[in-house]
């Protein structure tokens, strides 16, 4: 069998005397989404930053590709091939996009003190990677970030990874600030990453969203994983009853309903 991408084996992060993951054991493989279900305060931030490089686990193992690794900091990630992708698509809004899309690593032209940003080269590179993820709507390199929409600058994000080597892309929250609309797109995005082979951590509370991309689910309360199952063997609502704690939604209605009636 095919090692998976990116495995956690045993994983606990503690902040002085606070404990904040607990024996955390997760595997991803390329080609599938995993998806990491868990409310606010359930130690997904904690963990995204332990995956990007941010912070060292205190205890357990981090493998890629079967081999452990121990990552310096997020450039040490990124250099292996981890791309985090924030709510937000960590774009610059008053950049064009195809500045955006290079920053940090820009194309030149010219030699020695001429030198000089290549935007003919940029906004090429740029619209076509975004284009081929089927953002067709996009066709203007010099276009400011700030004037495209929510998922249209989390497509650009996601396209900025895949184009930079990314193997294994790691989602935090990207369709939590979305219309129905922009939410969708971004999610047929997430599809399409996957059948390009990266291997996806979709991070979410919105179980339909986890629900339309998944592959394999886990659902994180108080630092520690409550389940670990794969697509199709719960349904949506046993999801959100273990998302809530292990309390029936069914039964906090029938009481909410009670107490209306009193």
């Amino acid at each position: 069998m095919t090692a998976p991408v990116l495995e956690l084996r045993n994983i606990d992060k503690s902040f002085g005397p606070i404990d904040v993951l607990h024996n955390i054991t997760l595997q991803v493989k390329a080609g599938e989404v995993l998806c990491l279900l868990g409310d606010n305060g359930a130690g997904k931030s904690t963990l995204i930053k332990t995956l990007a490089g941010v912070h060292q686990p205190t205890r357990g193992d981090i493998l890629m590709d079967g081999q452990p690794v121990q990552f310096s900091g997020p450039r040490d990630a990124a250099g292996r091939g981890i791309a985090t992708v924030h709510q937000f698509g960590g774009t610059f809004p008053l950049m064009s996009i195809g500045r955006s899309f290079f920053v940090g690593v820009e194309p030149t032209k010219g030699w020695g003190p001429f030198k000089r940003f290549d935007r003919k080269t940029a906004n090429r590179i740029a619209v076509e990677a975004v284009q081929n993820f089927g953002i067709t709507r996009i066709d203007d390199g010099d276009r400011l970030v700030g004037g495209l929409s929510g998922g249209e600058r989390q497509s650009l994000a996601i396209a900025r990874a895949v184009h930079f080597g990314a193997r294994v892309l790691i989602l935090d929250e990207p369709t939590a600030a979305l219309g129905v609309k922009q939410a969708a797109h971004v999610l047929r995005i997430v599809n399409e990453a996957k059948r390009r082979g990266l291997a996806v951590v979709f991070i979410t509370h919105q179980v339909m969203h986890a629900m339309a991309v998944g592959d394999h689910f886990a659902v994180l309360i108080r630092g520690a994983i409550a389940a670990d199952f794969h697509k199709g063997e719960k349904t949506r609502e046993e999801i959100s009853d273990l998302m809530a704690g292990g309390e029936s939604m069914a039964d906090l209605e029938a009481q909410l309903g009670t107490n209306a009636t009193v």
